[in-house]
């Protein structure tokens, strides 16, 4: 009775990046950081569902004995999973056995769904009615969550925001959490892991971007919904290999690259108009995509009915691709935005001695300290 332990939850993020786990515990009614750990090897939850899908389609083009359309994965990659959430917790020695868990962004249906004004017995049958006309699988394969974004403005309608998944990913998540002997708690949108860890209570409109290993995500978060997002497959690993065509380097050695060769010339070390001018060069092939994005979602944002007049206040950028040297910057001057990396430790207690290790690796834990925070905030 006088001994009881705190509560603690940890926050799992299985991204193409690695596996990211956050333990945190509840003291004194605040997050306190517990342990973490992660794994370096790339691996995509999405990936797997797509590759049964595609051995399905090319079968049925090369007018072979179709397989049976099962897009779930093998018990194989349910043990391996399992097995490295394992790993992980053991050598963080983590202690908590109840996990809230991010969905892949690639696999999750998302959408914002207005609807006029509805008696509480009607609600759930016109949204399904009119859900069904946008998923891009029969509505009964799939698993819908949503929530009602409160209507500031004099419009009579009402705003839906809704996400649905396959329920075959319902089915693998559950199996490889059971067999790691972990409580599978919740499953979320990492989207809404990356507003609580990043944004927070800030009731502005802000534009997220998460910048991972395969795909950059485009987030416009407004009153503390995602009521946009995009995506593009491109990320950290694709920006690499930009690099290694351009400047002919071997790929293990294009990291370090980039840290020497940008620091430099953010310290002034290269002073030569032609290696500044390379540089330009180098950098604006790499990050054209992403600024088209953020226009793109701008645009699209401002043209929804009831944003008119609205204007993003601020960039957060995250994801172990948004450390590239003078990205911020440059968002900040083309888009005229406050633009800046997130800090996901800022709603977390943790030992100041950590600070320069957690500080290093804070862009690639933003959805598992997202996650992790469910709970506790």
């Amino acid at each position: 009775m006088f001994f009881l332990k705190p509560k603690s939850y940890l926050g799992v993020d299985l991204g193409a990046g690695g596996i990211k786990i956050v333990e945190l515990k509840e003291e004194k009614k605040r997050p306190v950081l517990y342990t973490y750990g992660l794994t370096s090897d790339m691996q995509d939850i999405h990936s797997i569902f797509n590759a049964e899908k595609q051995s399905i389609e090319q079968s049925l083009l090369a007018k072979d004995q179709p397989k049976p359309i099962n897009l779930a994965p093998g018990i194989e990659q349910v043990q391996k999973y399992a097995d490295l959430i394992k790993a992980v917790c053991k050598s963080a020695r983590m202690v908590s056995k109840t996990a809230v868990v991010s969905l892949p962004v690639s696999v999750v249906f998302h959408a914002v769904i207005n609807l006029p004004p509805l008696k509480k017995e009607e609600f759930d049958k016109v949204l399904r009615a009119e859900v069904k006309k946008l998923l891009p699988r029969p509505i009964e394969d799939m698993v819908l969550d949503y929530q009602v974004i409160p209507n500031i403005s004099t419009l009579k309608t009402q705003r839906v925001l809704v996400n649905a998944v396959p329920k075959e990913l319902i089915t693998f998540y559950t199996q490889v959490f059971k067999l790691a002997n972990i409580n599978l708690e919740s499953l979320e949108p990492e989207s809404v892991a990356l507003e609580r860890s990043l944004v927070g209570r800030d009731q502005s409109v802000v534009m997220v971007i998460d910048i991972g290993a395969e795909r950059t995500n485009f987030y416009i978060i407004d009153q503390g919904f995602a009521v946009t997002h995009h995506s593009i497959e491109i990320g950290g690993e694709r920006l690499n290999k930009i690099l290694v065509n351009i400047l002919g380097v071997k790929e293990n050695s294009v990291e370090q690259l980039k840290h020497d060769y940008f620091g430099s010339l953010i310290n002034k070390k290269i002073n030569s108009k032609m290696d500044r001018e390379s540089f330009a060069n180098i950098f604006f092939q790499m990050i054209d995509p992403i600024m088209k994005e953020i226009e793109y979602s701008f645009d699209l944002y401002l043209k929804q009915t009831g944003n008119e007049g609205k204007h993003p206040e601020k960039v957060v950028l995250t994801g172990g691709g948004s450390m590239m040297p003078f990205l911020a910057d440059y968002i900040t001057e083309k888009f005229n935005l406050k633009s800046y990396i997130g800090d996901p430790w800022g709603r977390v207690v943790y030992q100041e001695s950590l600070k320069p290790a957690l500080n290093k690796i804070g862009p690639r834990m933003s959805v598992a300290l997202g996650l992790a925070l469910r709970n506790l905030v």
